[in-house]
């Protein structure tokens, strides 16, 4: 579940800046596990931020943009046929 953290100013609303946890950036990018990590150390994948001694998270919008850059360019390249 989605933790709250800050508020973020967008087009004068204020947005609740959102933290994911693995297992749910888990189900909405269809990546498992060792991929994400694969993926973050090739540079390919957004970076989590610590949230404590042992656990991290990721910036939900960080993760939203990520599956939308993926949408377009499986568009652009034909991919998904």
């Amino acid at each position: 579940m989605p933790v709250r953290v800050n508020e973020k100013e967008t087009s004068n609303q204020k947005l609740p800046l959102k933290i994911l946890r693995r297992r749910a950036v888990q189900e909405r990018t269809g990546l498992g596990r060792s991929s994400i990590y694969s993926k973050i150390s090739q540079g390919e994948f957004p970076k989590p931020i610590a949230l404590g001694d042992r656990s991290v998270g990721w910036i939900e919008e960080e993760i939203t943009s990520w599956i939308e850059q993926r949408i377009q360019s499986s568009r652009m390249h034909g991919g998904g046929k």
